[in-house]
């Protein structure tokens, strides 16, 4: 649990928060303990804003001016469906109960598409702009934090400059393209010491702590299996060629945008959203939003690597991933030594229904079976239930709760403490999701991979090993 001393700062922080809303001072200047003191606030540069990380930053900061985008008309955040009724504990994903907040200083905005960003660049007047971030980097010494929102390819070797330069790193999922990557970047923040997080909103979410709690007392016995689905992706994926080549904007600095991955002809469908189903820049349905519904098994079962993994799709080829998938992996129970079973579909495909599901009753994105009942929840953990039902039961609620992930990640810089999601806990979900596509590209094999985490090695195909990195482009490295 989170220390008295920890709790006393916290308290102190809000009641010094309406004095100090626009007190904007860098934490080097501050203190030389490596983080601002509670009055001052924490100066965040944003990396790719042109969609999640502009609505991202208006959760750590109300925009100066409203966000005006035609495709985009005025939304400060994506919902999902099923998930209003509880965001956190404490003030939902991380929106104030005021019109207008500030928990940080949106200091500068880095993106390669200026024109594409404008709804952003213009809500926030007062922050310097650039197109690279290295050049950002490099010349602010007076940013605290980055948050990084570009397509997934990128997101490895921004978040290790950062670091290197002693930034504090705030991530949306997946945390990393590659498995050796997620590892990469793991040890690189054991070494630096700065904060992180992975920006899984469902982690802090009550529905999920309290799944957690549930499992973790034994109300549902031994969990056997877990099953989980999404109705991702809502781009295309499948057999289909690669867009037709068009004419670079002048706007748009392109080779920043495929920073280490091959040059391929530009195509603007591709840059602006539908990169996520492309295997040269995007992680698929699993990479969206895997770290969603995994988080919770991982967390409440206390899962390590799994030993099996086994992939069947529907036809993909080597532009695109699959439409749908159908994947199951294997882990070992640390306790009873026994195996557990795990699934995933996506695609909008539904697990099977268990027969002690009664009928009627809508199947919710994971459902765990264990050897005294069942539990149901939705994406981010959402409005977890217990089956069969049981009115006014309760079990104790002894995990800390911490704020969003966006307020706790603030809030960790501020108190020179871990972030809730942090990088050594999203590694592991991380490299679980991407194990996936692993599998899925070695499916045409019809074989069960085996998997040795220790190592990072598949035992029973060689081949395979190839997916766990590629070769960046000539001037690329983490």
């Amino acid at each position: 649990m989170r220390s008295k001393k920890n709790y006393q700062r916290r308290d102190f922080l809000k009641k010094a928060s309406a004095a100090s809303l626009f007190y904007i001072v860098p934490s080097h200047a501050i203190t030389s303990l490596g983080y601002p003191s509670p009055n001052g606030l924490i100066n965040i540069a944003a990396i790719g804003v042109g969609n999640r990380g502009g609505q991202v930053i208006q959760q750590m900061a109300s925009p100066d001016n409203p966000v005006e985008r035609r495709s985009l008309p005025g939304l400060m955040i994506q919902r999902y469906a099923g998930i209003q009724p509880e965001r956190s504990p404490r003030g939902g994903f991380g929106q104030s109960d005021d019109k207008k907040f500030k928990h940080a200083n949106i200091y500068a905005i880095c993106d390669v598409d200026h024109q594409y960003s404008s709804h952003i660049i213009n809500a926030y007047p007062n922050a310097k702009t650039f197109h690279d971030y290295r050049k950002m980097i490099d010349e602010e010494k007076d940013i605290d934090a980055v948050v990084i929102a570009t397509p997934d390819h990128t997101h490895a070797v921004i978040a290790s400059y950062a670091m290197n330069a002693g930034k504090h790193v705030y991530i949306e999922k997946p945390m990393t393209k590659t498995i050796y990557e997620a590892r990469y970047l793991n040890d690189l923040a054991k070494r630096t010491g700065v904060v992180t997080q992975v920006g899984n909103q469902g982690h802090n979410v009550e529905g999920t702590m309290r799944t957690v709690e549930w499992i973790k007392s034994g109300k549902i016995g031994d969990v056997k299996e877990v099953h989980m689905w999404t109705n991702r992706p809502i781009w295309k994926q499948g057999y289909f060629d690669r867009p037709p080549e068009q004419k670079i904007p002048d706007h748009l600095n392109y080779d920043l945008w495929l920073g280490p991955a091959e040059y391929k002809p530009y195509n603007e469908e591709v840059v602006h959203f539908a990169w996520r189903g492309l295997w040269d820049y995007g992680t698929g349905a699993m990479g969206d939003l895997g770290a969603h519904t995994f988080d919770a098994p991982v967390w409440a079962l206390d899962l390590d690597m799994p030993t099996k993994v086994q992939a069947t799709t529907s036809p993909f080829n080597e532009h695109y991933l699959p439409q749908s998938e159908s994947i199951t992996y294997e882990f070992e129970s640390k306790e009873t030594k026994s195996p557990i079973k795990i699934t995933w579909s996506d695609g909008g495909i539904k697990p099977s229904r268990p027969d002690s599901l009664e009928n009627g009753r809508q199947l919710q994105e994971a459902l765990y079976i264990g050897s005294k009942g069942m539990i149901m929840h939705g994406s981010h953990g959402a409005l977890p239930e217990l089956i069969p039902e049981e009115p006014g039961f309760e079990v104790e609620k002894w995990l800390p709760r911490p704020n969003s992930v966006y307020l706790d990640f603030i809030e960790a810089i501020k108190e020179n403490r871990k972030a809730s999601n942090n990088f050594e806990v999203a590694s592991k979900v991380t490299e679980i999701m991407l194990l996936t596509n692993v599998a899925v590209l070695s499916q045409q094999l019809d074989i069960t991979l085996e998997y040795d985490s220790k190592n990072m090695k598949i035992t029973n195909l060689d081949e395979a090993n190839q997916f766990f990195h590629y070769n960046y482009r000539e001037g690329w490295k983490l």
